[in-house]
């Protein structure tokens, strides 16, 4: 049975030249306890979407009924659970799920309706909090609360506008499984908006592409049987086919090439480059270890005594080696990444670039963090330029502007090099960030998560302008992560952190799939989920925070 349905809904805003078109003649049906899943990139007009449905927003044209009634208002039949959670800051974990429990069933007893609460904070995990407050909870548990006064309405169907897109990867994967057993509990109608191609899969019956003109796409069964396993589904030949179909669709019809122009990088040479004799008679001899990090010790005084971070990090990358740092949230990733960068002191052991320890940043070292931290007033062309002029002193003007340009052109902003970086989206800012640190020609390019801000099809796409710049550079990287397949799309090797405190390597993976990578090509190559599956497993050990398991102690000498 059909309870909602679209005919030849569009959407806009504005009117004359500045109208903006958002939706365009959507024709859509959701059956009764179905859980869809609508996937599109940031801009596609998922969530007018979920807002229709929601009888938050009208169309522009066309209707939208439920069970044959039009939409025209919010109902308590249709519960929406946002991406932001909006709780009552004053009020304790019940007592905003109470909210929604007194709102919609003011005839019930006292007790009958505290025993509605219990039920609700029962069931997303959190009896333990009950009577904790907002600020005390972390950003999971504040939208399983979310998740909870939703239910808490007894609607009839659930509408969830992208709901774990703001969580970190584990606790965003803990959540969607937590939301598969509730649906599967209540047999409730289900329409998730998202971006993540893996939690589509994991949740829907019935996956439906979003154009990024507005238009629906193509529509994709999942068939997989119910439960599903994150880890299992890596071995299952129909995930990965389903996987494989959907990502290639969603990169066809949203990831264009957007690298344009022929422009030659100019010979000049940056300050910190060693001389040419210097490096002859190092040549052999670095290349080796280029980036030494030996028994590297991180440790922070507290009220309570010294806390340490990061424990007998030892690793030594060769020139022109891409590394992905890969680990739980709070596994001392981006302080291994602060200390190389020479922004953070080293406690204990020694980090050596080229030969030379690290003491304090220089541009020799280039970090692209997950914020770019543009001047919001300088162009884009004018941000990159700021260190291509310190770092190329020697070189011409000219030559100096041709650094900037080629790779503005080389990261797909030719047409935007004179917009001011407060009128760029978020991933066009990041692009200006990984052109700014290209630009210095460094001798290590150190990445903190530079995507985990954008939505995971812009992260797609931006993934696919750093490989392409950095085949041309070979420039020796790191990159701190917490996804897996960034992870190994990126890397040489994967060098997997265990939990903190006292965090340190666990396990090193060599990923030996052919250069140059794409997503697309890595999806169909016979060893990929193999790789895949290695990195998953370590990190579901370490999910409940495992402990490294002890050195063995060495053999007494006789």
């Amino acid at each position: 049975m059909t309870v909602l349905e679209f005919k030849g809904v569009s959407n806009s805003f504005g009117t004359g030249t500045a109208r903006k078109d958002v939706l365009r003649d959507i024709d859509l049906r959701v059956q009764e306890g179905e859980f869809l899943v609508l996937l599109g990139f940031s801009g596609s007009g998922k969530t007018t979407l979920i807002n229709l449905m929601a009888g938050l927003t009208a169309p522009t044209s066309g209707t939208v009924t439920y069970k044959g009634r039009p939409v025209t208002e919010p109902g308590r039949e249709r519960g929406v659970i946002f991406q932001n959670y909006s709780l009552m800051p004053w009020l304790t974990v019940s007592g905003n799920v109470a909210l929604a429990v007194d709102t919609v069933f003011p005839g019930l007893s006292r007790a009958e309706r505290a025993a509605k609460v219990d039920r609700y904070v029962s069931m997303v995990g959190l009896s333990h909090a009950a009577a904790r407050r907002p600020a005390e909870l972390s950003g999971g548990m504040r939208q399983r609360v979310n998740v909870a006064r939703a239910l808490a309405m007894d609607p009839e169907m659930l509408l969830l506008d992208e709901p774990l897109s703001a969580l970190d990867a584990l606790t965003r994967a803990n959540l969607a499984e937590e939301i598969e057993r509730i649906w599967e509990a209540d047999q409730k109608t289900c329409v998730l908006i998202t971006n993540d191609v893996d939690e589509a899969i994991l949740l829907a019956d019935r996956i439906i592409a979003l154009n990024p003109d507005g238009t629906l796409g193509d529509e994709f069964r999942v068939t997989i049987p119910r439960p599903r396993d994150r880890t299992t589904m890596n071995t299952d030949p129909v995930f990965k086919a389903l996987r494989a179909r959907v990502t290639t669709y969603l990169m066809d019809v949203g990831i264009a090439a957007k690298v344009d122009g022929d422009r030659v990088l100019p010979n000049v040479t940056p300050i910190h480059a060693l001389p040419a004799a210097v490096r002859t008679v190092q040549d052999g001899l670095i290349d080796d270890r280029f980036l030494d990090f030996s028994q590297l010790h991180k440790v922070y005084p507290t009220p309570k005594g010294p806390l340490t971070v990061v424990e007998g990090f030892d690793l030594k990358v060769n020139r022109g080696e891409f590394i992905s740092l890969i680990g739980h949230s709070g596994c001392g990733k981006s302080t291994v990444l602060t200390m190389a960068a020479g922004l953070n002191a080293i406690t204990k052991g020694a980090i050596k670039l080229d030969g030379r320890h690290v003491e304090g940043a220089d541009p020799e070292r280039a970090v692209v963090f997950q914020s770019p931290s543009l001047f919001p007033w300088l162009t884009a062309r004018e941000n990159v330029a700021i260190g291509v002029d310190k770092v190329y002193p020697r070189a011409s003007r000219a030559e100096r502007q041709d650094v900037v340009d080629y790779y503005l052109e080389r990261v797909g902003l030719a047409d935007a090099m004179d917009r001011a970086a407060s009128d760029l989206s978020n991933g066009m800012k990041q692009r200006v960030g990984i052109a700014r640190a290209f630009a210095l020609s460094p001798k290590l390019l150190l990445l903190d998560e530079p995507f985990g801000m954008l939505d995971s099809l812009t992260r797609w796409e931006l993934q696919e302008v750093l490989m392409e710049v950095w085949s041309r550079t070979k420039v020796t990287a790191i990159c701190v992560t917490h996804d897996v397949d960034e992870a190994i799309l990126l890397a040489d090797r994967v060098v997997m952190m265990t939990n903190g405190p006292q965090a340190t390597i666990g396990k090193i993976t060599d990923v030996k799939l052919p250069r140059p990578r794409t997503r697309k090509a890595l999806l169909e190559h016979p060893d990929y989920y193999a790789y895949r599956q290695e990195v998953l497993d370590f990190l579901e050990e370490y999910e409940h925070g495992a402990r490294p398991k002890p050195a063995p102690k060495p053999l007494a000498a006789e």
